[in-house]
């Protein structure tokens, strides 16, 4: 269902998320732990398409949503990409 390929996010020098793959199936529970500064919203913005990784794939049902903009409002175009 979701799928992370070796998903890295970099903010200039610093790396937040390195490498990271991972499979969630349908009726899955997935938590993601660790401490502060250790990447997790970076994560969950990548998921969500507020960033887009620097390197990896993300795919929704076996599609590539790597870079996709978040769920769109009302005249908001998905397929434009999103942030850096």
């Amino acid at each position: 269902m979701l799928e992370l390929e070796s998903v890295t996010k970099r903010f200039g020098g610093l790396t937040a998320v390195r490498d990271v793959t991972l499979e969630v199936l349908e009726g899955d529970l997935l938590g993601i732990i660790g401490p502060n500064g250790a990447g997790k919203t970076t994560l969950f913005h990548m998921i969500s398409g507020y960033y887009r990784p620097n390197e990896g794939r993300i795919r929704y049902e076996g599609r590539d949503v790597t870079g996709l903009r978040p769920m769109p409002s009302a005249g908001w175009d998905s397929r434009a990409p999103s942030r850096s």
